[in-house]
């Protein structure tokens, strides 16, 4: 099993730069790439929100899971 993080999706749909909604969501572009390349153990929910708040999406729209 594998989680998938989606975030570079929903930021082309958006149209939206990732330096763009790191500075909306208040964490640093370091970060942020960290999460989208998915090269981090675990996100905050409140990271999360922001996230979707900002991209107007559900937790669902940036992470899935696959078998392997």
């Amino acid at each position: 099993m594998a989680i998938i993080v989606r975030l570079d999706v929903m930021l082309a749909l958006r149209k939206m730069k990732s330096k763009e909604l790191a500075a909306e969501i208040g964490i640093s572009e370091q970060n942020l790439s960290q999460l989208r390349q998915g090269h981090v153990k675990g996100v905050r929910f409140e990271t999360l929100d922001k996230i979707c708040a900002v991209l107007d999406c559900k937790p669902g729209d940036i992470l899935d899971r696959e078998d392997d």
